[in-house]
């Protein structure tokens, strides 16, 4: 369509996209059901660590989204990290398939379309899939990600903080579920006890409360995720020998009905690359683009100190040239106070067909620069592969509210065979570092050697106080464990070991502000 027949008022939204940098290119300003190919809806580059949020109901088309942004990050030599949550973002790395329907929207939005595909590596947590195994040591998780992960509340969080404490004093790694399970059984005991004297205590309730939760992740599986090698998050910055980012794609089907665990393992990934990335301001174009999808269940039931360590992470993860793009339904799924920080937004359609619903749209409406639109109509009139964007220009300034028909994928829409995934996971060189599990020596041997060389003497059970008793009435719990974890916390062998075991001491270690280790792998 020449420029001759666009309205003013779509030349207007297309000035505020005329960048002169590098950008990506999302599609086409959208009025009144008619996409306009000369104006154009762009995200510069160089804002990209200025995060962001991709929000719609299901079925709008955001996994689409992900994938088309992410293939020209690709493109432009920034490597991608993608959460899989359904299992149909491994096109990716396959060429699309031409079609008669991705013709007429390359038409539409004016892109000259070629099929293409991407670098790609594949990961699964703890190797519960087809990719590469991701684990992390229990200290490296540190314990404030953990206690999201186990459903703690801040009573019971501040006491599993000094469990790590100790063992990180006393020289005790914890590298698996029974290491964090031998330290607390130890803990509870007289011995234990009297080393913890002069910082605290843990009481036999509580105990009893976080190693029943340990039972249940381990139950359900969990306990795979947990320990060694453990993933190096520099793997996730590598470029391919052609320029191209790496875009890493972790598969999640599998742990779909652990949401807290996985979501909560993203945000492991993004504490350790703030660790260690150095700081280097505004860069041309980021180091490193993370899509964080559902991200509600991270947010859901958080403490106030998981939020406040998020909420630091996102605004000073920037600095180090990394952007977040948060992927949910609404933007009421996300605090406020990361909400702020997020300058880019796609937004796609919203349904409003209960009471609750209404309240979503108008909030959604709200978070918005004042537009011609009118917002509570067009994002209910959406269709699939259409948004509302606004983005932060190269001055850093909000662009135009611009509806949009986004450009259509050049990667495969949709998964590849599990025959194809898997010989692109076993030609990948991280495959040999990281698909056999490693157990050394650690917390569970040690605890277990120095009981082994004691003399046996059955300690008295000691009698909870009544503000334990209470604590266990509240939690629902009790202090026993069953299985493997409630034979070492009443094991008399490992209640006798001697307090030299606490007067051994390593170097401590240092945590970051979400408890994770500072210490280099």
């Amino acid at each position: 369509m020449s420029s001759a027949l666009t309205p003013p008022a779509v030349r207007e939204i297309a000035d505020g996209y005329a960048f002169t940098g590098p950008a990506l290119d999302l599609g086409a300003v959208l009025l009144d059901g008619t996409a306009y190919p000369d104006a154009q809806v762009r995200i510069p580059l160089a804002v990209l660590n200025r995060h962001g949020l991709v929000a719609g109901a299901t079925g709008t088309g955001k996994t689409k989204t992900l994938q088309l942004i992410a293939e020209q990050l690709s493109a432009q030599g920034v490597p991608v990290f993608l959460a899989d949550v359904k299992g149909d973002v491994s096109g990716v790395s396959a060429p699309g398939a031409p079609s008669e329907r991705t013709a007429a929207r390359a038409a539409e939005v004016g892109q000259e379309w070629t099929a293409a595909g991407c670098p790609a590596e594949f990961f699964s947590l703890g190797g519960e899939g087809t990719g590469i195994p991701v684990r992390a040591t229990v200290t490296s998780f540190g314990p404030l990600l953990l206690s999201k992960v186990l459903d703690l509340n801040e009573t019971q969080e501040s006491s599993l903080s000094l469990v790590f404490h100790y063992a990180d004093r006393a020289g005790l790694e914890l590298y698996d579920l029974k290491d964090l399970t031998a330290v607390i059984g130890f803990l509870t005991s007289p011995e234990g006890k009297e080393e913890l004297r002069t910082v605290g205590g843990l009481s036999s309730a509580t105990a009893g409360v976080i190693l029943r939760a340990l039972t249940v992740l381990e139950n359900e599986g969990a306990g795979a995720f947990f320990g060694e090698p453990e993933f190096d998050t520099a793997e996730l910055l590598r470029t391919a020998v052609d320029g191209r980012g790496v875009v890493s794609v972790l598969e999640l089907p599998a742990v779909q009905d652990r949401p807290r665990l996985f979501s909560t393992f993203l945000m492991w990934l993004l504490a350790d690359l703030y660790q260690e990335l150095p700081e280097v301001g505004d860069l041309d174009k980021p180091k490193l683009v993370f899509f964080f999808d559902e991200a509600h269940l991270l947010f859901k039931g958080a403490s106030k100190a998981f939020l406040e360590a998020i909420t630091q992470t996102v605004r000073l993860i920037r600095s180090k040239g990394v952007g977040i793009f948060f992927v949910t339904q609404t933007p009421k799924d996300v605090p406020a106070d990361v909400l702020a920080q997020l300058g880019n937004r796609v937004q796609h359609a919203l349904r409003a067909f209960t009471p609750d619903d209404a309240k979503a749209l108008k909030a959604t409406v709200s978070t918005f620069p004042r537009s011609s639109y009118d917002l509570s109509e067009v994002l209910t009139s959406l269709g699939t592969g259409e948004a509302v964007v606004t983005v932060l220009s190269e001055k850093g300034a909000p662009t135009p509210v611009a509806a949009t028909r986004l450009r259509a994928p050049q990667s495969l829409m949709g998964p590849v065979d599990e025959g194809a995934l898997r010989a692109l996971v076993d030609a990948s060189p991280l495959t040999a570092r990281y698909r056999d599990a490693i157990d050394r020596e650690s917390a569970y041997e040690k605890l277990a050697a120095r009981a082994a060389r004691a003399e046996p003497a059955p300690a008295p059970v000691p009698e909870p106080s009544r503000d334990a008793a209470r604590e266990a009435e509240r939690a629902g719990a009790q202090a026993g464990a069953g299985g493997l974890l409630g034979s070492l916390l009443n094991n008399p062998t490992v209640q006798s070991l001697a307090r030299s075991a606490g007067k051994q001491l390593g170097q401590e270690i240092s945590r970051s502000l979400f408890g994770t280790s500072r210490r280099r792998r």
